[in-house]
């Protein structure tokens, strides 16, 4: 196990900081969950601005390189930017190995990434914010080489060819995530042709929308007290009480300050969130900054592209961690919008009516029509008799007189069929 400190540098310009403790607790939360690594304790570090050198003063890291020394630390964790300059030189300043916060996310989603496309995205970041870290060290003559006029002409610095090389395997990841993405579509393509609709599980991670979604479709996804505990996108099919069926997707769990380069990566990991027909926003509402993870998920929804047309519920979940005056008031609070809903999906508290409300989104206004079908449109007839939307049928000899009660939605998928 490698002996790991965490620091959060509370810069005290910064007006539109996060609260310095919970923001440390998240840090160490995030250590914690990269396997291999002993977290021993985390320090919040209070700056008036970074120092562009070092990041932190001269007093304050000969300081903490005698704790680092004291606790035999080997990697330090600093939650927040640090440009390759500032990590070189706290690095040769302390004897350690030194991670930002983006670094320490993709060495997570880098152990955790599971499916072929996820494992693609983690690479593309990781080469991303690989190549912003490529550092001028060396321009002497010995590491220069020469060339043909080819590629890079004579005189090319390492530097360059590094930053060339990593181009090259971005632009080879490219090609093999688009076949992925296109395979996903045609996926998508396929589900819309049986039309279900999606309901997209989307959240903070650790809020909980793995056990939720277990819950709701008896599925056995990893669901642990952990960050990013899923990253893989998950499907199944759902059956709602004296509804449809919905396919729930479970997506990976969003934060506060996501990396840019994982955005990029991982949109395609979050079209599933763009074609749902309805978001169920879950929140750890327990969590003492429910309030601002609440509002990252929001930014993150926006900068995808989510319009304000998709329907969204909020789900409060994780009632049973609260004390009773705590989940009282939030329930109190929950009864007072129709938009949401108190829940604990660890004991099912809540869902019930959860799923009653999502299941009137999702239907809408429902109406009676009669349809006439011909012998020859059995496809049609089979159709309205798998969504259970007929209500009385008749025959002649021309063909069907079907009765059917269904939604505008309903009527819509039918026309196309």
């Amino acid at each position: 196990m490698t002996p790991a400190w965490v620091l959060h540098p509370d810069i005290t310009s910064d007006r539109t900081r996060r609260a310095a403790q919970p923001a440390l607790e998240e840090a160490i939360a995030l250590a914690a969950a990269l396997p291999g690594l002993e977290v021993v304790d985390g320090t919040v570090v209070r700056l008036p601005k970074p120092h562009p050198g070092a990041l932190f003063g001269s007093g304050k890291i000969e300081e903490l390189k005698a704790l680092f020394k004291e606790h035999e630390i080997e990697l330090v964790l600093v939650d927040g930017p640090v440009s390759p300059v500032q990590q070189r030189n706290l690095e040769k300043a302390w004897g350690v190995k030194l991670l930002d916060r983006t670094g320490l996310i993709l060495e997570i989603f880098s152990d955790r990434a599971a499916t072929r496309e996820g494992v693609l995205q983690v690479e593309m970041a990781a080469l991303s914010y690989q190549r912003t870290r490529l550092v001028r060290a060396w321009t002497h003559l010995e590491r220069q080489r020469g060339g043909l006029g080819f590629v890079g002409g004579p005189g090319e610095t390492q530097i360059e060819a590094d930053r060339r090389a990593i181009d090259d395997q971005l632009v080879n990841l490219r090609r093999q995530l688009d076949k992925v993405v296109k395979t996903r579509s045609l996926h998508r393509a396929a589900r819309a042709k049986v039309p279900y609709p999606i309901v997209a599980l989307v959240g903070y991670t650790n809020a909980g929308k793995s056990t939720l979604f277990n819950r709701l479709t008896g599925a056995d996804v990893m669901a642990k007290d952990m960050l990013f505990a899923t990253l893989d996108p998950t499907m199944r099919a759902v059956k709602l009480p004296d509804g449809p069926d919905v396919i729930l997707s479970d997506t990976v769990g969003f934060i506060s300050d996501l990396p840019t380069e994982l955005v990029a990566a991982f949109r395609a990991t979050l079209e599933e969130v763009l074609a749902a027909d309805l978001i169920l926003h879950v929140r750890d509402i327990s969590h003492a900054a429910t309030e601002e993870q609440a509002k990252d998920v929001r930014e993150i929804l926006n900068s995808l592209g989510v319009t304000e047309t998709t329907p969204l519920l909020e789900v409060w979940n994780k009632i049973d961690a609260m004390d009773p005056e705590a989940r009282e008031a939030a329930q109190a609070r929950a009864d007072r919008d129709d938009a949401v809903f108190a829940t604990s999906a660890l004991t099912g508290d809540g869902l019930d009516a959860l799923l009653v409300a999502v299941n009137a989104l999702l239907e809408g206004e429902r109406r009676e029509d009669t349809v006439y079908l011909g012998f020859d449109e059995g496809r049609k007839r089979a159709w309205l008799f798998d969504k259970a939307l007929v209500e009385h049928e008749t025959q002649d000899e021309r063909g069907y007189t079907v009765r059917v009660r269904w939604s505008a939605k309903d009527a819509r998928q039918f026309e196309a069929l």
